[in-house]
């Protein structure tokens, strides 16, 4: 479909040139204007329709062209993306909006919490403040945006201020149907961004407030929503640690940005807007003198293109002595050449033999002769100004082979018994000494061959279980692939994936739960709870709920008992009355006796049940909590 679109002309104006990729709610292109002779670019989006029925087509063109009028009104900010026409072709909608020049947001955000930079207080707080001026626009406007992600945040080339795009609040969902929950049809990177309450329908303004202080919180500690613990009692996240850089203010605002609670969380993006003016913000770089400028690595700001000086590697920090340091990074960089060079720098040029003797016992040591590696370097006179540094140089070998010799050994029994992942893991283990890493790389290739063939199992099945929304066996057999897996970077995101769609699917049983309660559909309550997984933050709530709809099914059930015996005994009576009638009326043909039509005289007033105690649609009636 992507790929037929691609040159087509709608409207006999906007040539299709490029798919920017499917959505929730339909296509997304960049097209050009071919009736503007400059043909500036544009962004074409087709909205998805779920049904070409006549009667859901007017329903939702009615919707579109309501909401497009949002829209309209929205474009007029300086950082949301203008509208530019909408329109109807062949059944589908189209809007088409304003192209943005930039990059998105994730290309700045650190990749993980190992990064060279992390955003500084002053980055995140300039990013708020951005932001959030946009939201308190659009929220103005009536609109949640619903969506908010690093993804459609645009860095601007034209001036550096980021647009915020692509507003699915026009866009056609159907909500009415319960044969599924949303979260199933939105696009895995806007998991951990969506706050808990917008998976049951009770979105909020504060949900977009949410969003954006997880992305705050990306900025400061390189990790995404999914990657972020959470507390299992309170649900709230756990994003501070000793690493992250940040004041206990702006720490706090955040903090409240994404509570778990939207009641908790700020209401209005203005409210924070006034508090953020009043944190005072410290200069991102220190000027020492004019001429020098010192940055610190951990407070760059990932718009920079420029860095002084370049982080200290670990050979700059290293406490071993000079020819330990040269010889180490010889290794690394597999020249031992480089390292005697360092070395040499370092110790005022030892003579020239002596340089030659270190090299061929290096040599000699890396191709797997330690005894006669260590017979050379002993040659060196005590006389010699790097004498003290040989023999630490043998003493350190000694202990490198004794350490490398040992874990082969294990990486030798590891491989016979199959155990493939710890053949790997070991094997990364030992000392940077070319002979025993040779020896081991026979093994480390099987191995690895090994793993993949299982993880690709172990993942096939997890993908199977996950389509079906089994998601704790999916977890299962996610678990079950490991560490040491050429997978393990997708193992992590599909393990943080599926335990967050586990348990919105766990929230979703417990509302749907809830629903069927209120009817008083104690029997399909229960189905629902019973489904959902023991390790899923709702489990005890579920537990809990079940015993009281157990009673509650009881209850009914003997009321609609109770109710039908007391009706079956109203019309045994009536029909005793009717039978005696009839016999007094054949004894007595001159004698009319009325009869009573009122129900009141069947019941003895005195009798412990009433007709009002039978109207069991008051029987503790279920509200959502949620």
């Amino acid at each position: 479909m992507t790929h037929h679109m691609i040159g087509k002309v709608l409207k006999g104006r906007y040539q299709i040139v490029q798919s920017l990729g499917a959505g929730v709610f339909g296509q997304t292109f960049i097209a050009v204007d071919v009736d503007n002779p400059k043909s500036p670019k544009c962004v074409i989006k087709q909205l998805k329709a779920t049904s070409l029925q006549p009667s859901h087509l007017q329903t939702l063109r009615l919707r579109f062209l309501t909401e497009t009028e949002t829209l309209k009104r929205l474009g007029h900010h300086s950082q949301i993306p203008e509208l530019i026409s909408c329109f109807e072709e062949h059944e589908r909608f189209y809007l088409v909006q304003e192209f943005v020049e930039g990059h998105g947001l994730s290309a700045e955000l650190p990749i993980n919490s190992c990064s060279n930079y992390f955003w500084g207080e002053t980055e995140v707080i300039q990013f708020l403040m951005d932001v959030l001026t946009t939201l308190e626009f659009i929220h103005s406007q009536g609109v949640i945006h619903c969506d908010i992600k690093p993804e459609n945040l645009i860095r601007r080339v034209s001036d550096g201020k980021l647009v915020l795009i692509d507003f699915g609040s026009i866009q056609p969902m159907d909500f009415t149907s319960e044969t599924d929950l949303p979260i199933y049809r939105i696009p895995v990177t806007s998991l951990g961004y969506i706050p808990p309450e917008q998976f049951i329908g009770q979105t909020r303004p504060c949900s977009d407030i949410y969003a954006v202080g997880m992305i705050a919180i990306q900025a400061l500690t390189g990790l995404t929503p999914l990657q972020l613990q959470v507390d299992p009692h309170t649900n709230e996240i756990l994003w501070r640690s000793r690493e992250v850089v940040v004041s206990d203010y702006l720490a706090a605002v955040l903090s409240k940005m994404t509570r778990y609670n939207h009641e908790q969380r700020f209401q209005t993006a203005g409210e924070i807007l006034q508090i953020l003016q009043q944190i005072p913000v410290e200069p991102p770089i220190e000027t020492l003198d004019a001429e020098f400028v010192v940055v610190d690595p951990q407070r760059r700001s990932p718009t920079q293109d420029w860095y002084p000086y370049p982080p200290p590697s670990k050979s700059d920090t290293a406490s071993h002595s000079p020819l330990l340091t040269g010889m180490q990074v010889g290794l690394i960089a597999n020249s031992v050449v480089m390292g005697f060079g360092v070395y040499s720098l370092l110790n005022n040029t030892p003579a020239h033999s002596e340089n030659d003797v270190l090299y061929k016992a290096t040599e000699q040591f890396q191709s797997g002769d330690l005894e006669n590696a260590i017979a050379l370097v002993k040659t060196i006179p005590a006389s010699s100004n790097v004498y003290p540094e040989a023999q630490a140089t043998i003493e350190s070998w000694e202990k490198q082979w004794h350490h490398a010799a040992e874990k082969y050994k294990i990486v030798e029994k590891a491989y016979q018994q199959a155990e493939w992942s710890e053949v790997v893991r070991v094997a990364a283990q030992l000392p940077d000494i070319l002979y025993w890493q040779t020896k081991a790389d026979k093994f480390v290739e099987t191995a690895q061959a090994k793993l993949t063939e299982e993880t690709n199992e172990l993942l096939a099945k997890a993908y199977e279980r996950a389509a079906e929304k089994d998601f704790s066996t999916a977890l299962e057999y996610l678990h079950q692939i490991p560490p040491a897996s050429p997978a393990a970077d997708t193992v992590q995101r599909k393990l943080a994936e599926y335990s967050q769609k586990r348990h919105i699917r766990a929230t979703y049983l417990l509302q749907r739960a809830y629903n069927h309660a209120e009817k008083q559909d104690f029997i399909n309550a229960l189905k629902y709870l019973e489904q959902i997984p023991r390790d899923t933050p709702v489990y005890a709530t579920a537990q809990a709920k079940l015993i009281e709809y157990t009673q509650k099914q009881r209850i009914f059930a003997q009321a609609q008992t109770n109710q039908a015996n007391s009706s079956q005994s109203i019309i045994d009576i009536a029909q005793d009355i009717a039978a005696k009638q009839k016999a007094t009326f054949n004894t007595s043909r001159f004698v009319h006796t009325p009869i009573s039509t009122s129900t009141s005289s069947f019941i003895n007033s005195q009798s412990a049940t009433k007709l009002q105690d039978l109207q069991i649609e008051q029987f503790l009636p279920e509200v959502n909590i949620r």
